[in-house]
């Protein structure tokens, strides 16, 4: 299967050997929010590539091709904007206790980067936001998980509290994957907390503007595995081409009002085709055609798994698509 073949692709991110991923939530009391941890193998090497105009971020520096580390420990998406970063202490504790990250004279710093949606207030209480304990207990859930396993969709993890269409419609945790004719695999997840709403063939791209008055504070988070050989550099690209996918799925995309985010994670288990330079480029244009293509399934999967909620701060109703 190729990239042009990705629209009928479904799966999840676990497809990528190795990679796990765990959801903590809470949507009762006043809260409306949650984490969700993916955890790949060690020795992933990983990048990022942050668009939208209004992120919320940890150690996303320190995926830059020219820095020092090249390997990632965990990536953590958070509800509860700025405050949730705090999440990323919890999962990065996790790390810790399971001699995960760069090794220093006495121990391991895990590199664990981050980033926010904005789901404040959603269940009805402002200071009902994640916090280390929660990011810490996502981690744990991700551990435990079998390889291949399930991932649970819709309303789960940093999931919980998102929505879209600003604020109408209930957003949620999606993934998709395909495997390529070379055998390498590519999968996403995301976490869709969108101003604008599910592409439609006539749409004009005026109507959520015209249409809905709700504040403009929003963010769609992903992250891309694959189990190709990269290195930081070519993940960063990936990141960046991966994007693609967010601005086929949703409209608008990357406005000031969204924080959009996307990760890549390359587990090193597949070998590309680096025998020509012809070759070399072929090998990465396919795959990161793969990853545009599994980036919007995953978002138009998360819309269509999420369900109707009704909190003290208001009413969230499904979108009600079907992209299986």
């Amino acid at each position: 299967m190729g990239p042009s073949d990705g629209a009928a692709a479904q799966g999840k991110i676990t497809d990528v050997p190795g990679v796990r991923v765990g959801h903590q939530q809470k949507s009762d009391g006043g809260w409306l929010t949650g984490v969700t941890v993916v955890l790949p193998p060690a020795g992933t090497v990983g990048s990022v590539d942050v668009r939208g105009g209004g992120p919320g971020t940890h150690e996303t520096d320190a995926l830059d091709p020219t820095t020092l580390v090249r390997t990632v420990d965990a990536v953590v998406l958070t509800g509860g904007s700025a405050y949730g970063l705090v999440t990323a202490h919890g999962v990065q504790r996790w790390c810790e206790e399971q001699g995960r990250g760069f090794a220093v004279t006495g121990g391991v710093v895990p590199i664990v980067p981050a980033a926010a949606i904005f789901d404040l207030g959603r269940g009805g209480d402002f200071s009902a936001r994640p916090d280390g304990a929660m990011g810490y207990a996502a981690a744990v859930a991700a551990g435990v998980q079998t390889e291949g396993h399930d991932v649970e969709r819709g309303n789960v993890g940093a999931g919980t509290g998102a929505v879209i269409g600003r604020g109408k419609y209930k957003g949620g945790v999606g993934t998709a994957s395909v495997t390529l004719e070379n055998g390498v695999v590519v999968g996403a997840l995301a976490v869709v907390n969108a101003l604008g709403l599910p592409v439609e063939p006539a749409e004009t791209g005026r109507g959520v503007f015209d249409k809905l008055n709700q504040p403009p504070l929003n963010t769609t988070l992903v992250v891309v595995a694959t189990n190709a050989v990269l290195d930081v550099a070519e993940c960063k690209r990936t990141a960046s081409a991966a994007h693609a996918g967010l601005a086929r799925a949703l409209n608008p995309s990357h406005t000031l009002a969204d924080g959009d985010t996307v990760f890549c994670l390359a587990t090193g288990g597949q070998e590309l085709d680096r025998s020509t330079e012809a070759a070399r480029q072929v090998s990465l244009i396919t795959l990161q055609s793969a990853a545009a293509d599994v980036v919007r399934l995953a978002i138009l999967d998360g819309i269509s798994s999420a369900q109707a909620v009704t909190t003290p701060a208001g009413e969230f109703a499904a979108y009600g698509i079907n992209v299986r």
